[in-house]
């Protein structure tokens, strides 16, 4: 059985949320968080967000211990993209683009289990 939970509109980039993601999958629950603890930046928090989200899901509703959840999944979607004029010289714009992401993170029991 697995549990999912999802951060939608996310203002972060997809590619950097991707990055936050690399090493996750297919670890313990406790070394996923222990890893996204240490991590750098906004978006270790972000993910991090997710994975005890996905874990409380997987508690509460299909009622699984905790100790013996991995993370089977965990991947970024591009959102919608806002685009913004940022004034130049001489009466000319650049387009400035803020992107957005949904990240999903799914967690399941251990296969020995």
């Amino acid at each position: 059985m697995e549990a999912t939970a999802t951060a939608r509109y996310q203002s972060v980039s997809p590619r950097k949320a991707r990055r936050a993601l690399q090493g996750l999958r297919g670890l313990p629950v406790s070394e996923a968080e222990a890893r996204l603890r240490v991590a750098p930046g906004v978006i270790a928090k972000m993910v991090a967000k997710v994975l005890q989200s996905a874990v409380a899901n997987a508690e509460n509703n299909l009622e699984l211990d905790a100790d013996d959840l991995v993370v089977a999944r965990a991947y970024v979607d591009k959102g919608p993209v806002t685009k913004r004029l940022q004034p130049r010289a001489r009466g000319r714009a650049d387009i400035l683009t803020k992107r957005t992401s949904h990240i999903t993170v799914v967690v399941g029991e251990r296969a020995g289990r």
